[in-house]
């Protein structure tokens, strides 16, 4: 009875259409590494705004999350990644570099929750503004890249930007 009160109550959930498979969601594994891919390659248009001083903890998290996207590394070395991504985010006092190091944070823990997926985008999206660059054009250009996605990522990722109003909070 349980766990049928705990499914029905997933079902419900805004993130459900981010649920793998595996955990009793709809997303399949190909899906999921296509959100990672995506959330990374939003990451990485925008380490340029650093420059050369990456901490490598960054390039260490980027690295994760495409050895995760290829099924070369378990989703615990992602999570443990993630939290070392965010650590340079609290550790920095240059809100372009700790918007960045959020972006890659979110990407990789794109691996253990597929939703962070919005959080790799939003966060690169937020790098741009605070560095006073063309955030419009930054936005078409991940438009572009969702679109290539299965148009039902489209539409998860979509209705979830909507629902958590994040062209506002940028």
């Amino acid at each position: 009875m349980a766990d049928r009160n705990l499914i029905k109550s997933a079902k419900q959930s805004k993130r459900y259409p981010f649920i793998a498979e595996h955990r009793g969601g709809p997303l399949t594994k190909e899906n999921h590494r296509k959100l990672i891919r995506w959330a990374g390659e939003c990451s990485e248009r925008v380490l340029f705004l650093i420059g050369n001083e990456i901490d490598k903890r960054l390039l260490y998290a980027l690295d994760v999350a495409k050895q995760w996207e290829n099924d070369a590394i378990p989703t615990g070395i992602a999570i443990k990644a993630s939290l070392g991504a965010h650590a340079v985010a609290r550790e920095a006092e240059n809100p372009v570099y700790k918007a960045i190091a959020r972006s890659i944070g979110q990407t990789v823990a794109t691996a253990h929750m597929a939703d962070h997926s919005l959080g790799g985008a939003f966060y690169a999206l937020k790098a741009v503004k605070l560095a006073k660059k063309d955030i419009k054009k930054e936005r078409e250009w991940q438009i572009q890249k969702l679109n290539e996605l299965p148009s039902e990522l489209i539409e998860i990722i979509q209705n979830m930007w909507i629902d958590k109003e994040l062209d506002r909070r940028i």
